[in-house]
């Protein structure tokens, strides 16, 4: 699970007192992901503007939700765990602004590996 308290979500919840603390926990198949910051400067040395600068496609596993229970019956487990950092699709997962940080969730299969 994921804290924060209320004064500093920027997504559209109920007001609540202001020191009340808010839990994301992503849902059944899902991972809440911290992308690591883009790259600012090439291999050479040269600063890019951040319009260059290509999204990243990894970052660290804030929380994790439930394993899913497929049509067979059979269960797919999370493949991972909070704190791994993993890579995972470019063009997969929502992304959600938090506390002026832009987190993902992104689905199972849209994890492609864990880095160690």
């Amino acid at each position: 699970m994921y804290y924060l308290s209320h004064s500093v979500l920027n997504i559209h919840m109920p007001k609540v007192k202001q020191n009340t603390k808010v839990i994301i926990k992503p849902l059944m198949g899902y991972v809440l992901v911290e992308p690591s910051e883009a790259e600012s400067r090439t291999a050479s040395g040269i600063i890019l503007p951040e319009s260059a600068q290509e999204k990243p496609a990894q970052g660290n596993v804030l929380s994790v939700g439930d394993d899913v229970i497929l049509e067979n019956g059979k269960v797919m487990k999370a493949p991972v765990k909070p704190g791994d950092k993993v890579v995972y699709k470019k063009w997969g997962g929502d992304e959600i602004k938090v506390d002026g940080r832009e987190l993902k969730l992104v689905k199972f299969d849209d994890l492609m590996a864990i880095l160690e």
